[in-house]
């Protein structure tokens, strides 16, 4: 894979249903922007190392770039090559902050993107189902909920993408995932119904206006 190319296949638009190639992806994202985004996920797995050993040097802040980098990557989030420059740097001096003499040590996404058989797919399943997490998490954040077991799980199961493992150990990391995941879609339940009360259905006009329109999902209730 070249460097002017891209290879992107954690959304359901992927090009025949195998990965977008290229200068560009079906949904519109350049391969300048996914390179961005890989560079930032390889800095995001090597804080997660860091994390894990100096985990009492952790702040707020580090949490914050773990969850935050990880939303940033998620498909047509943020495309803004200026904003994952600056998200890359923030993630890479906290990193060294941490982890100063290990400062070079970041995973290149190529060689999971190259892997074959079940570790790329184990650790692709993996890296995907962070980033939908991270999603939850942060949206649980803006409205002040989070859960410290969760944020070192997101460290932890980081640094486990830029290791050697075996498919029995990657398998099982797969499986906690989805088990922290639901804890985390509880959080983000919690902070949601605790802030804005229960749902309750409600009668919505079907009356056809001319647009244009602002959509804006469950997930963003405070904005």
């Amino acid at each position: 894979m070249s460097e002017a190319q891209m290879f992107c296949f954690q959304c359901e638009q992927t090009a025949g249903g195998k990965g977008c190639c290229g200068r560009a992806g079906v949904c519109g994202k350049t391969s300048e922007v996914a390179l961005l985004q890989d560079t930032l996920t390889s800095e995001l797995i090597a804080l997660g190392a860091a994390v894990r050993s100096r985990k009492a040097e952790t702040s707020e802040s580090t949490w914050s770039l773990l969850i935050e980098g990880l939303f940033t990557t998620v498909t047509n989030v943020n495309f803004n090559e200026a904003t994952l420059q600056a998200r890359i740097e923030a993630t890479r001096a906290e990193r060294k902050r941490l982890a100063p003499l290990s400062s070079n040590a970041t995973f290149p996404m190529a060689v999971l993107w190259d892997s074959e058989g079940p570790e790329r797919s184990l650790k692709s399943l993996l890296l995907l189902g962070l980033r939908g997490m991270a999603a939850y998490a942060y949206h649980a954040r803006v409205l002040g909920y989070r859960d410290q077991t969760l944020d070192e799980f997101f460290a932890e199961a980081l640094a486990v993408i830029g290791e050697k493992h075996s498919t029995d150990g990657l398998l099982k990391w797969v499986m906690d995932a989805g088990k922290q995941n639901l804890s985390c879609m509880a959080l983000l339940d919690k902070a949601n119904t605790t802030t804005y009360g229960t749902p309750t259905p409600v009668e919505v006009p079907l009356k056809i206006e001319k647009g244009p329109f602002i959509v804006a999902t469950g997930h963003d209730l405070h904005d």
